[in-house]
């Protein structure tokens, strides 16, 4: 079991009445000038928008607000958040959506407290030394950026998907009512339980296998989680399982299920070449390659893999073949992607097969010109990440 020091401070407000509470926590964490980040007109078709403005303007909280963060945040949102934050002396950020809104968020944070170019800390030039505090009102649980250290932007220019993590960026607080996700629709519904379950299996995939009680909880997470979707995808307005859904993606991506393991994350370095090339959904792109990676890496792996197989998908051991037991996991868990309408390789992922020349580009782009290696349970080099990608190619 490896050593590790778990820090997740940010405060979670959680339930149908949550909402009530925003001015008193943003009072709290110091705020007077609030810039409302949000992305498309959901939020204000739903109302939320509304509500949030009104009770601001109730608690003489000044805001200005900032609409239009797309999935995958782009940088040129993030310039004009900064701009916007600089000549309106904004001192607190109250992030409205799911991960792509606090990613924007943190980013915009970041770059306030910077005199350089904010992608700077992303291109690996300067590590970030203040960001403005943030507040998080969660309508699409998924990414679990309201109470993890990560933020994950992409540059316009190349389509650059990369990602910063700081603790200086973590929430002050995290607004969550599952009420909220009613709306959501069954891709976006599907996507995020997928990003949920991917975020706690890329720790539980890990060299270090004694961490008990880690394990015990990240299993307990992906069943809650497996059985959940199902239910909220037949009835979306199940408050109980949309529930579970919901703090899910924060304890997935709050590094509890990191406690004593180590985090590979190689699917996710890869996948976000996929969205970052294809602008496709994280979640899916998840799906499609995981599968791949899975196969790829087995063999040095079996026992981690056999346990996946056992306890969270249900395989029956066969204790005479421990690599069926753990190719039975691996089908277990495409088997189910696709029953919740994720696809489960690159050309179900964007409608063909990726060409040779693109997959030079996402392997040049994932090894930052053949530079980096990428994992940590099993560490793939750039001829590895071909032959991933390679992998998932298929039909």
């Amino acid at each position: 079991m490896k050593d590790f020091n778990f820090y997740a401070p940010t405060r979670v407000v959680f339930g149908r009445e949550s909402e009530e509470k925003l001015p008193q926590l943003i009072q709290q964490a110091g705020g007077s000038k609030v810039l409302v980040h949000y992305g498309g007109g959901s939020a204000r078709r739903s109302g939320l928008l509304d509500k949030v403005f009104k009770m601001l303007g109730e608690a003489g909280i000044s805001y200005v607000e900032l609409g239009g963060v797309v999935p995958n945040p782009l940088l040129s949102k993030v310039k004009e958040g900064i701009a916007l934050c600089r000549q309106e002396k904004v001192d607190f950020i109250l992030a409205v959506g799911g991960g792509s809104v606090i990613d924007s968020s943190k980013a915009i944070g970041y770059g306030v407290c910077y005199e350089g170019d904010v992608w700077d800390f992303w291109d690996g030039k300067a590590v970030p030394q203040a960001c403005l505090p943030i507040g998080v009102m969660l309508t699409i649980p998924a990414a679990g950026s309201e109470m993890s250290s990560s933020c994950v932007i992409t540059n316009d220019e190349g389509m650059l998907k990369r990602g910063v993590n700081s603790d200086l960026s973590r929430c002050r607080f995290a607004i969550m009512n599952p009420e909220r996700t009613y709306t959501l629709p069954p891709y976006q519904t599907a996507a995020g339980a997928t990003d949920i379950m991917m975020h706690t299996m890329e720790r539980y995939f890990s060299k270090y296998e004694d961490a008990t009680l880690t394990d015990a909880i990240a299993e307990a997470l992906l069943r809650t989680v497996k059985d959940a979707v199902f239910e909220v995808l037949r009835n979306p307005e199940d408050y109980r399982n949309r529930a579970a859904i919901m703090w899910a993606s924060s304890l997935s991506h709050n590094d509890l299920t990191e406690c004593g393991t180590e985090k590979d994350f190689a699917c996710h370095k890869l996948e976000h070449e996929l969205s970052g090339l294809f602008g496709v959904t994280h979640g899916a792109g998840l799906a499609a390659i995981w599968g791949s990676w899975a196969r790829y890496v087995m063999d040095k792996h079996i026992s981690r893999f056999v346990k996946f197989a056992v306890n969270v998908m249900g395989v029956t051991n066969d204790f005479t073949d421990p690599k069926a037991t753990a190719l039975k996991g691996i089908e277990a868990t495409e088997c189910f992607f696709h029953a919740i309408g994720m696809p489960t390789s690159i050309p179900e992922l964007i409608g063909r097969e990726a060409t040779e020349d693109e997959i030079k580009v996402l392997v040049e782009k994932c090894s930052r010109g053949g530079k980096m290696n990428i994992g940590a349970m099993e560490v793939l080099t750039p001829d590895d990440m071909t032959a991933v990608y390679r992998l998932a190619n298929k039909k």
